[in-house]
């Protein structure tokens, strides 16, 4: 557990286990509290590396924030991280915004990356009906400066969410620092909610490395936007999605399976790259 200064943040970041390091990017909530379960599990194998992202739970801003640059930013972070703690290509786990983010790396750091696993990013232009889900979004947003984030939020679970990630989410909510949960939703409604799910994937780029990205999705989602974008990655990079046990957040509802079923994929992913 150690803090790592970046441009205009101080990184909170967690490290478990030992072997082939594997950092793990969040989502929406930006904790790395999301992966505290499962990391266990994964320690096993391999050195894992959770952390906030800037600007949420325990990772404090420095100074005037680039906001129109912020994804860039992200991944910048997330290299910066990296380089601090190796010198050989990482598995990088990026889960819904936080696979957005790895994509970005993916694209601006690629020799930082081994093996990435982006876990259902809502990348929601890669959809026939993307704009439908972008203005879903937009209106979210709009219920939130209306009527604050709580009343956004259980909105947004409701349908964009299988059962199971919602009785998560709800339960995060209740059982967690609530101060904290409303200061990283506040935040990211403000400045991700919008922009991340808009944003215009390099597809070029991305059939260069389909190699070495897994397009994961959790069983439970089927049906849903995030899982329907890396459906639709698939077709378009010429590779297949691997389905993960539980739904969006299957790594908090089943942490002992998911670790035990991304293990799997990962030394099957690192036994094709050796072929």
């Amino acid at each position: 557990m150690g803090n790592f200064e970046v441009p205009g943040a101080r990184l909170h970041y967690e490290t478990r286990g030992s072997g082939p390091l594997l950092l793990m990017v969040p989502g929406a909530n930006g904790s790395a509290d999301a992966f505290a379960a499962v990391a266990e599990y994964l320690a096993a194998r391999y050195t894992v590396v959770t952390y906030d992202r800037r600007g949420f739970s325990r990772s404090q801003l420095d100074g005037p924030q680039d906001y129109e640059h912020r994804l860039e930013t992200d991944a910048d972070d997330v290299w910066r991280l990296l380089e601090s703690l190796t010198d050989e290509p990482a598995v990088v786990f990026g889960s819904s915004s936080g696979a957005i983010v790895a994509f970005e790396l993916l694209r601006r750091h690629s020799s930082a990356v081994g093996t990435l696993v982006p876990l259902e990013p809502p990348a929601v232009r890669q959809l026939d009906d993307g704009q439908k889900w972008l203005d879903f979004f937009s209106s979210m947003y709009d219920l939130y400066r209306q009527s604050g984030p709580q009343m956004a939020l259980h909105r947004f679970r409701e349908q964009a969410f299988a059962e199971s990630d919602r009785l998560v989410m709800a339960r995060t909510m209740d059982h967690n620092d609530r101060a904290r949960m409303v200061a990283n939703a506040t935040y990211w409604f403000e400045h991700e909610l919008r922009q991340y799910p808009a944003v215009d994937l390099d597809l070029g780029m991305l059939k260069a490395d389909a190699d070495r990205i897994v397009l994961a999705v959790g069983r439970e989602s089927s049906g849903y936007p995030a899982y329907d974008v890396n459906v639709a990655l698939a077709k378009k990079l010429g590779t297949n999605i691997v389905e993960l046990p539980g739904g969006h957040l299957g790594f908090m509802s089943q942490p002992a399976e998911f670790a035990h079923e991304l293990e799997v994929t990962l030394a099957r992913q690192a036994k094709g790259s050796q072929t």
